[in-house]
């Protein structure tokens, strides 16, 4: 992904001496196609060029207008051709996506967000209003974060400037930390208080210090599609899908297909193979790249990839998992991480991922993350019956039950009860075992942070919007803070696609009946009745691709020493985010090879290790600044709560 910068001095005062060198030093990495600026009247922007089309390798960013407005843009316009045709008189089917999407905001202004579909994030400058604009897609596909200063406004898809260059005291977020341990933190945040996320199908304006945040467009829950058969909806769906992914195949260079043997991922490549076959993608080839791991007795993933590669008579890059060393846990990690678990010394499975994708010539990968949950990979009924229960369906709710029950072998009433549950209060229905925060972390903490600890998740409402609705722009919630938490490949750069969270085919599943998506005894009906044909037998009718690891086990085994010292001094704990002796016992109950909630445990983990990173930065070689690290607690006054939370400062 190209990366954008950018920093508005309100008072139009230069920036600090190197400042602007410094930032360039982190972004260069990130832009092997070159690093470009625009400086005028306070405003200093960077571009870190990763040209992916042949479109972009013509064009010049930051891209400034005839009216001297000037706009960055990180992404790819699937419907070019649209505003093509709009506006014929200033652009052509050579114009470059930034040109479009310019010619776009100067005729519609913000109203044109909700026209571009694609990936994409992007920044607008207004000299004449002095005005900035920050806004991202719907499926919130690319990062751009901001912070605002009583002086100046800084932005940038990339997290680590903000942070390095801050020139301030940073506090850690503890909202992010506790959305961390259920996954994924909200949208919007990252770890620091002040450092902040574009949302998704939102836009930030940023005008005379004043900030507002508008949501551009939503999926429209009042949309329905209704067929009289199976065969359209088999037929629609085909062709939204292929759609998608002949989208992501626009490319100058090679692609690369992430291939699982799932079916999430074996979809896309054999469509896409089935399209370039077809003279409809823009690719020059599309090449594999899978792992498996024989000394995992429950993931034995080659037969299935291996099916794909038969029917596409090509073999794909391979990476044998349980051929390398475990990885030990890097205590005294060196190198600088902006958020927890990113960053880090590469292992060797990286390092040979990186070289596959520097002797292809790969600068896009695509990804099946999204499609188990869009397209019906968790078979349960509770979104169906829902429907029912909310538009007062009894005759057609009982039939379902019974059905339902004879195929989840499970009481009919107690599919009623999980179904009508939906509908209470969340202080009323306790939470599942598995949204429940980890028993180490501080009570206090714990109790000030439950609705992140337990992933956000929000009760369906009987009026309004279908509750399978609701489920799903839940659902989708979740990816996008799955996203957010993504870290900006380097070492190559490439750009990730995400085929299954297309605008198109989000839009089609959540608008047809949840009867086609997933039927008693089949897990993604319609994806598997519509791809007879593209997608291997073995593939179609494979069960869910579902396991568990035993290399976390392994790792927590092989580091005991390491992870001993670890829990004896830890920083979460003194911060009061975690109890230090509970966490211990969970790790040495761990390691003695008892149940415990492996993820969270290891998330935690990746907390500590992050923490300790931000207390030595200030010795790391990866600070240009050469700043001091504070990392002192302090107590500090909670407002109208009326007690007090110790927050992790910093000064970049």
């Amino acid at each position: 992904m190209s990366v954008q910068f950018g920093r508005w001095h309100f008072e139009t005062a230069p920036p600090a001496p190197h400042y602007l060198e410094k930032v360039r030093g982190v972004l260069s990495p990130h832009g092997p196609d070159g690093i470009y600026s625009y400086s005028q009247d306070g405003i200093d922007i960077l571009y870190a060029a990763l040209h992916t089309t042949k479109e972009s390798r013509s064009e010049r960013q930051p891209h400034v207008t005839a009216s001297e407005i000037v706009l960055t843009w990180d992404g790819r316009l699937d419907n070019r051709a649209i505003f093509i045709g709009l506006m014929r008189e200033t652009l052509s089917a050579d114009s470059s996506d930034v040109s479009i999407v310019a010619a776009a905001y100067e005729r519609w202004g913000t109203a044109s967000f909700a026209m571009l579909v694609g990936d994409w994030a992007l920044s607008i400058w207004n000299p004449y209003d002095r005005s900035l604009v920050l806004a991202k897609d719907p499926a919130g596909t690319r990062p751009l974060y901001y912070s605002v200063d009583p002086d100046q406004a800084t932005w940038c898809t990339l997290l680590d400037p903000l942070v390095l260059f801050a020139g301030k005291n940073l506090k850690i977020d503890e909202e992010y930390i506790a959305g961390w341990f259920s996954f994924f933190p909200a949208a919007h945040l990252t770890p620091y208080v002040g450092i902040e996320s574009v949302p998704p199908s939102c836009f930030v304006r940023l005008a005379a210090r004043k900030r507002t945040i508008s949501k551009y467009w939503d999926f429209d829950p009042g949309k329905r599609t209704r067929y009289r058969t199976d065969a359209e909806y088999e037929e629609h769906f085909r062709a939204v899908i292929r759609e998608s992914v002949r989208r992501r195949l626009r490319s100058d260079s090679p692609v690369l297909a992430e291939l699982s043997g799932g079916m999430d991922s074996s979809s896309i490549v054999c469509m896409a193979d089935a399209i370039i076959a077809q003279a409809g993608g823009e690719t020059p080839r599309l090449d594999t790249l899978s792992y498996f791991s024989d000394s995992e007795p429950n993931w034995n993933e080659r037969p299935y990839f291996s099916k794909v590669e038969e029917k596409r008579g090509r073999i794909g890059f391979h990476i044998d998992l349980g051929s390398r060393d475990l990885r030990p846990f890097e205590i005294e990690r060196q190198e600088f991480q902006a958020t927890p678990g990113s960053g880090g010394r590469r292992d060797e499975a990286a390092s040979e991922r990186a070289a596959c994708m520097r002797s292809g010539g790969h600068r896009v990968v695509l990804s099946g993350i999204g499609g188990d949950e869009v397209t019906g990979g968790v078979p349960t009924p509770t979104p169906e019956l829902a429907d029912l229960i909310a538009r007062v369906h009894f005759r057609v709710l009982a039939r379902q039950l019974k059905v339902w029950a004879l195929a989840k072998r499970k009481p009919w009433l107690h599919l009623l009860r999980d179904s009508a549950s939906q509908f209470l209060p969340s202080v009323i229905v306790p939470v599942p075992k598995d949204r429940r925060p980890p028993p180490w972390l501080h009570p206090t903490f714990a109790r000030r942070y439950r609705f992140a600890l337990t992933g956000y998740e929000s009760r369906l409402k009987l009026f309004g919007p279908l509750p399978s609705f609701q489920a799903n722009v839940s659902t989708l919630g979740a990816l996008r803070r799955q996203l957010t938490c993504a870290a900006l490949p380097s070492d190559p750069s490439y750009e990730k696609r995400y085929p299954y969270l297309d605008r198109d085919l989000l839009e089609f599943m959540y608008a047809i009946p949840r009867e086609q998506i997933v039927r008693p005894g089949q897990r993604r009906s319609l994806m598997r009745r519509a791809l007879v044909g593209t997608v291997p037998e073995e593939i179609l009718d494979r069960r869910r691709k579902a396991y568990v690891s035993r290399a976390p086990l392994a790792a927590l085994a092989e580091g005991r020493a390491c992870l001993a010292e670890l829990s004896n001094n830890m920083l979460a704990g003194s911060l009061g985010i975690v109890n230090a002796a509970r966490f211990a016992q969970t790790l040495q109950r761990a390691q003695e090879g008892q149940e415990v909630p492996i993820v969270t445990l290891m998330r935690t983990i990746e907390l500590e290790i992050w923490l300790r990173g931000l207390l030595r930065c200030d010795q790391s070689k990866t600070l240009a600044s050469r700043s001091l690290m504070d990392m002192s607690c302090q107590e500090e006054a909670r407002g109208r709560a009326g007690h007090s939370k110790r927050r992790l400062r910093f000064l970049s």
